[in-house]
């Protein structure tokens, strides 16, 4: 695996992912560790965020278990309520958490269009509710202060049957843009990555066929991104400067065309 990003530059932050439990959300916490920062894993599956919590400690980083569900406003400021008595103050919120369903708008799947929209949408502004004002005074005092986002190149592409979830990634993408006109004169640093084909269980819970076929023919004749390469692009963006902040960040396998 190669690293863009090396020795200890993120020592001393504090840093939140959600989705820990698996793909990109992992990768990344694991990754922030590696550079130093202190990490409060949030995601339901406690039994996995354990298991990463040994592996960052294994490693000699440092990680905190805080089984969540970003859904929850109530769980989260708990949540936050825990990280700041055991390490105060966060400056980095990867707020990753997210799901993809992928159906017809005909065939009137609305449990499916709600649990995207809940998760995918409140769930970063629940996210955003609980960690903002900690963001702003890291950077009131000097710190860096980052608040990055997982969107997706379905935010921009038009893929059929891919509505609700286009939709909600849409919305992250330029929550980023608008974010920004507010955070940003206050040295807050906003970002959002736009992932294309990645190896994770993402897909795993399409039943679409069309859709399904599309993003197994991805993994099968392309060589796709690995969620490491997602997690070092974030580091990336966490290591610059204070005052340097890349917005928007889009994330292809060489060869996916679409």
């Amino acid at each position: 695996m190669l690293s863009i990003v090396s020795g200890g530059l993120l020592a001393g932050r504090t840093a939140v992912v959600t989705g820990a439990s698996s793909g990109i959300g992992e990768a990344t916490a694991e990754r922030l560790a590696a550079l130093g920062a202190r990490v409060a894993l949030l995601a339901r599956r406690k039994d996995r965020l354990d298991a990463l919590a040994s592996r960052i400690a294994d490693q000699g980083g440092t990680a905190l278990v805080l089984p969540t569900d970003v859904t929850s406003p109530e769980a989260l400021a708990a949540a936050a309520e825990a990280i700041d008595r055991e390490w105060g103050d966060v400056d980095l919120v990867f707020a990753n958490a997210g799901v993809q369903l992928i159906s017809e708008v005909t065939a009137l799947r609305v449990e499916d269009w709600n649990t995207q929209i809940d998760l995918n949408i409140k769930g970063v502004m629940n996210t955003i509710e609980v960690f903002v004002r900690s963001l702003e005074r890291v950077a009131a005092d000097g710190g860096r202060a980052d608040l990055i986002t997982t969107s997706s190149i379905a935010a921009t592409r038009v893929l059929e049957k891919f509505s609700v979830y286009s939709g909600t990634k849409a919305y992250l993408s330029h929550l980023t843009r608008l974010l920004r006109t507010e955070l940003g004169r206050k040295n807050v640093r906003v970002s959002t990555v736009e992932p294309g084909m990645v190896d994770t269980e993402l897909p795993d819970p399409v039943t679409d066929p069309d859709a399904s076929r599309l993003m197994a023919d991805l993994l099968a004749t392309i060589e796709c991104l690995q969620p490491h390469d997602v997690a070092e692009t974030v580091a990336f963006l966490a290591a610059l400067p204070r005052h340097v902040n890349l917005t928007q960040i889009t994330i292809l396998p060489t060869a996916q065309a679409i």
